[in-house]
């Protein structure tokens, strides 16, 4: 079904192409609410919104309007933790139990914050049953992740921590600065830098939320097939149960989900993202050095994930493009994708970042099509 929309915003005129292929994802129906958001040598060049917040199309998509970002969030939570490292405050390489002594229970004591960031740690799921409102609770799932047995040896496999990574780094960087993970991203990076993303969001802000509308019934059959009967993903994507429909609710919106729920859009996701574009410093604000962020964008480990079920290159809390392409046609490109289609990068090359945020979710992690297309044209703009 086609539905006409307005593009607001603005786009230098060498992305006029960008804009088209924005428009033409509302204009043949992938679209509801959506924006998008181009940075070069850490100047905006492209920031479009369009669309309806909302599956009834009743509130337009406004310049303001925040969404769940779902693990677009993780490239936000990781670059916490890389603040820290920077500051010579965190040692990647030692045992996390240094910083988080009941961490060592269950034959954990040696595992190092590395193996945190790279999704090696063998902690991508809780084996006992956790109810929704578990994961709103922090420390019921710091204790349960502090107790739980790796589901594999540490250091000898990747599998994507897809709800428990937030938790996992979250506490690091808790134990360390004394602030909770949403405090310490506010205070030291989104704050500084005027960027509007929130991890643990207020409730003064949910008249901005839009809704995300989960992806049809018979996309997600499709999408889950391949992990039935897998223990591992079954758990490690499914408890607690993350449905989209929690993410309307005011407990989600507050909590502190670091792997799921920062609230955003493109504007500030690109934002963050330009700032290690362009080697940790964006107006006057320095974040890390580049030698962080070189240390944070190296590929740590690459092959078949044991819960994605394809290729990844990890870097220390992001997917590094490599050869994979899912970030334009640079190597040295990073950043992270998010559950339904939400993204962000970096291109230290083209000293470019990339955000895009949308309502309307696909049944996949990687490789949508409305953001390769939008990305594809970024790239045959520059």
């Amino acid at each position: 079904m086609s539905h006409a929309s307005t593009i607001d915003g603005r786009c230098d005129a060498r992305f006029a192409r960008l804009r088209e292929v924005f428009a033409e994802s509302f204009a043949n129906g992938s679209e509801v609410g959506a924006s998008v958001a181009i940075t070069v040598d850490g100047r905006s060049v492209v920031d479009l919104w369009g669309g309806h917040a909302d599956g009834a199309r009743s509130r337009p998509w406004q310049r303001d309007t925040l969404v769940n970002l779902y693990s677009t969030t993780k490239g936000m939570t990781a670059l916490c933790a890389h603040l820290l490292a920077d500051r010579g405050e965190l040692d990647l390489d030692a045992p996390v139990a240094r910083y988080w002594p009941a961490f060592a229970q269950a034959g954990k004591q040696a595992i190092p914050v590395r193996q945190l960031l790279c999704h090696r740690a063998g902690l991508a799921a809780i084996r006992r049953d956790l109810p929704i409102a578990d994961l709103y609770e922090w420390d019921v799932m710091t204790s349960a992740l502090a107790a739980e047995t790796p589901w594999w040896e540490p250091g000898t496999a990747h599998g994507y921590h897809a709800l428990t990574f937030g938790h996992l780094v979250g506490e690091v960087v808790r134990r360390i600065s004394g602030k909770s993970l949403g405090t310490f991203f506010r205070d030291e990076i989104a704050g500084p830098l005027g960027a509007d993303l929130h991890i643990g969001l207020a409730a003064s802000e949910d008249a901005r939320v839009a809704e995300l509308l989960a992806p049809q019934a018979a996309e997600m059959v499709h999408a889950t097939s391949a992990f039935a009967g897998n223990p591992l993903i079954a758990r490690a994507l499914g408890n607690p149960p993350a449905d989209p429909a929690f993410t309307a609710t005011r407990a989600w919106r507050g909590a502190e989900i670091p792997a799921a729920n920062g609230h955003g859009n493109a504007r500030s996701v690109a934002r963050i993202y330009a700032a290690l574009a362009c080697g940790g410093a964006l107006d006057g604000v320095t974040l890390c050095r580049p030698e962080a962020l070189a240390r944070a964008s190296r590929v740590e480990v690459s092959g078949p994930d044991l819960v994605l079920q394809i290729p990844v290159h990890w870097g220390l809390g992001y997917i590094v493009n490599a050869d994979l392409g899912i970030y334009g046609p640079n190597p040295r490109s990073y950043g992270h994708t998010g559950y339904g289609g939400s993204f962000g990068f970096a291109d230290p090359d083209a000293r470019l970042s990339v955000g895009y945020a949308m309502n309307r979710m696909a049944a996949t992690l990687t490789g949508e099509p409305r953001g390769a297309n939008l990305v594809a044209a970024v790239y045959a703009s520059l």
